[in-house]
């Protein structure tokens, strides 16, 4: 069967729960010639016009072993505030762009093309960026401010918790130079897909941003360092440090944060 994004999808599953309902899909991507595991919960109320969330994990994780069963109660956010959660596959350690060195490595084309365009023709979304949210932890965390940045058109909204939002600093860590090549030979490269230095490229129609990260996290100097440079910049944020480390225990309190900013502004968009 053909489509417009040229996506294969097979069900593999759906789990059926109180109030929300979770389906496990394989959505095919021509762009990278495979099938990529993607996590959607579902509101019990399934109305038309659904505001979406795209939740990415970190380095190391997935689909299976990140969001969904790393924070209690997730599926409950569905229900509270009326919308589609889409956690996607991001591979051991994308990055979420597409790498110029390895062509199985395109998740930049694949989440804010033939992803967000295959969930919104299977699924009742509102799809318009205003109705259009991203947000993740630590390599997630990079990858959704990435994508919102570069894609403003597609998602009006993004947030990062605990986010490596400085490649530079890290030349030998977490397969960063598998994806870009050495940083040594390839800095410009690296800069381009760092988000300290893709900020100075923004000059308008950027989303809106909601920052965090702990105090003890590894991230943290890199992330206050973003937050004054937005500040300098003019360009709006909101950004909020506290006590905490790298860990789950720490991101589940910011989903909880995160998932109110990103409701007001849904509702805001539906009140304008």
């Amino acid at each position: 069967m053909k489509s417009i994004c040229l996506l294969l999808t097979i069900c593999l599953y759906t789990l059926c729960m109180q109030g929300s309902q979770i389906d496990t899909i394989m959505v095919r991507s021509n762009t990278m010639h495979k099938n990529i595991p993607v996590v959607v919960v579902k509101p019990d109320s399934m109305t038309t016009d659904l505001p979406t969330l795209y939740l990415l994990h970190g380095f190391s994780d997935s689909s299976l072993n990140g969001w969904i069963n790393k924070v209690k109660g997730i599926t409950d956010y569905a229900d509270k505030y009326h919308c589609l959660l889409v956690m996607p596959d991001g591979g051991f350690s994308s990055w979420y762009f597409d790498s110029p060195v390895d062509s199985t490595y395109r998740y930049e084309t694949f989440i804010a093309t033939e992803l967000v365009e295959y969930i919104d023709r299977h699924y009742p979304t509102a799809d318009t960026s205003v109705h259009r949210a991203i947000t993740g932890n630590s390599m997630g965390g990079h990858g959704a401010l990435f994508l919102a940045l570069r894609h403003p058109n597609i998602f009006g909204a993004a947030g990062s918790t605990s986010g490596g939002v400085n490649l530079c600093h890290f030349p030998n860590s977490f397969d960063i130079a598998k994806r870009l090549g050495s940083y040594t030979n390839h800095t410009e490269r690296w800069k381009e897909c760092s988000i300290y230095h893709l900020v100075d490229t923004i000059t308008e129609n950027y989303p809106q941003l909601v920052i965090d990260c702990g105090t003890d996290d590894m991230f943290y100097q890199d992330n206050c360092r973003l937050h004054e440079k937005l500040e300098q910049l003019h360009i709006p944020h909101e950004f909020t440090s506290r006590p905490g480390n790298h860990n789950w225990s720490y991101w589940s309190i910011s989903l909880q944060n995160q998932m109110l900013f990103f409701h007001r502004f849904f509702e805001l968009s539906d009140n304008n």
